[in-house]
């Protein structure tokens, strides 16, 4: 439950409003009368992370809609994947929080807008949104905003540089989580949230597109025995990820017959690794847990996998691990909170355990390696319909451009 206006609001009331907002005539596609274009910002296009990846999303969903779809960070290798879907790559040192080049950005930014006649301006990450909010207001132009995690906000001035992602005209929640967040920490009005969870691809997240080749080859390349379960933890190597938990929950199962992958990179977080190396160590489980630092097909290894964990200790903005795997027919194990307790349905496509609790977690996935074939086909089928239903990457970008057509005709730029 939140306050709005002083009143209690529960969680489930924002969702409602945004449902009845999704069904008030909004089109697919942006307006036709002359083709908008979008300018979306971001720090970079590095990472495999979901800002990243939601960004080249909409872009290509701009310009299958129609419009045109300009996308500027100071670059990446993403950057290859915005050619492929015809939108169009600025470079600009967005990625810098120093104040003097984040306020040069504004000029920048402006000159981009102008001389590309950007219609509206949807910014992803705090200091590019800085930058963007100001060029937003010298140009006259609608800015929106992503508001993709909870984001540190120990003090007065964290607090305030991470107000700017509450600015928007909307302000985009990748779940009911974050919007609750938003409320809360920063007051933003419900009507200006859109509550639009992130999506998973179903083409390339779908077992008919897998080829038993990909599989066979990522399994020699790991070296796992044929007939000995998987479980699966993927994540990037950072504390809250919850790998020591995870770990501990292995050891409290008892058995050798098992893979336990931790799948994910330590971005330099080299003594973190080694400490839980040291903790595998501890419990004897060299031949059991084993750490791979980079998959390049994950639709591969998740059907690999007999289950897929996340074990966050600290709330997951959303989680697409989790809806991944899903697609995908996998039973999940996550914690309970944040964005993944909307994301599983208890018992039916996966469990929720307790936060950075290792007995409870060891005693769902023995009740999950224990399912007979049958009770597995079940849960799959669930999960797969669980996904389709609320999860996927065209209904992100249908509600997406929706908020992109609100916004643009109430500027009366449609």
């Amino acid at each position: 439950m939140i306050l709005v206006n002083d009143k209690p609001v529960m969680i489930e009331e924002l969702i409602n409003v945004n449902e009845q907002a999704d069904q008030t005539g909004q089109t697919n596609v942006l307006s036709s009368e002359r083709a908008a274009t979008v300018l979306q910002v971001l720090p970079a296009l590095g990472s495999s992370g979901g800002v990243e990846r939601g960004t080249v999303e909409i872009a290509e969903a701009i310009v299958e809609a129609g419009g045109r779809a300009i996308v500027a960070s100071s670059g990446g290798g993403r950057v290859h994947e915005l050619v492929r879907v015809r939108a169009e790559h600025v470079i600009l040192p967005l990625g810098s929080k120093n104040p003097i080049v984040m306020y040069n950005n504004i000029q920048r930014l402006a000159n981009l807008i102008r001389t590309r006649k950007v219609d509206l301006i949807h910014a992803r990450s705090r200091a590019p949104a800085w930058s963007a909010y100001f060029a937003a207001k010298h140009c006259d132009r609608p800015f929106v905003t992503t508001f993709h995690g909870t984001y540190n906000a120990s003090n007065f001035l964290k607090r305030r540089y991470n107000a700017i992602m509450s600015q928007g005209e909307r302000v985009i929640a990748i779940s009911a989580f974050i919007a609750s967040h938003m409320r809360r920490v920063y007051g933003v009005p419900v009507n200006r949230i859109k509550i639009i969870p992130r999506g998973v691809d179903l083409y390339r997240f779908n077992s008919a597109q897998i080829s038993a080749e990909r599989v066979i080859s990522m399994a020699h390349k790991w070296r796992l025995e044929d007939g000995i379960p998987v479980i699966m933890l993927p994540g990037r190597l950072t504390r809250w990820k919850g790998h020591r938990v995870f770990i501990d929950a292995i050891a409290r199962l008892g058995r050798r017959d098992l893979h336990c992958l931790i799948v994910g990179g330590d971005q330099g977080r080299t003594e973190y690794r080694r400490e839980l190396d040291s903790l595998v160590e501890k419990y004897d489980l060299g031949e059991v847990v084993r750490i791979v630092d980079h998959c390049d097909d994950m639709p591969a290894a998740y059907m690999l996998s007999d289950v897929v964990v996340s074990a966050s200790t600290d709330p997951e903005a959303f989680g697409r691990v989790i809806i991944e795997a899903q697609a995908l027919g996998r039973p999940v194990v996550a914690t309970e909170h944040g964005g993944a307790m909307e994301t599983v349905v208890e018992g039916g496509t996966g469990w929720m355990v307790p936060p950075g609790e290792a007995e409870p977690m060891a005693e769902v996935l023995t009740t999950i390696l224990a399912m007979d074939e049958e009770q597995r086909a079940e849960l799959s089928s669930a999960a797969i319909a669980n996904v389709r239903k609320h999860f996927s990457k065209q209904a992100m970008c249908e509600k997406t451009l929706d908020v992109y057509n609100e916004v643009l005709h109430e500027w009366g730029r449609a």
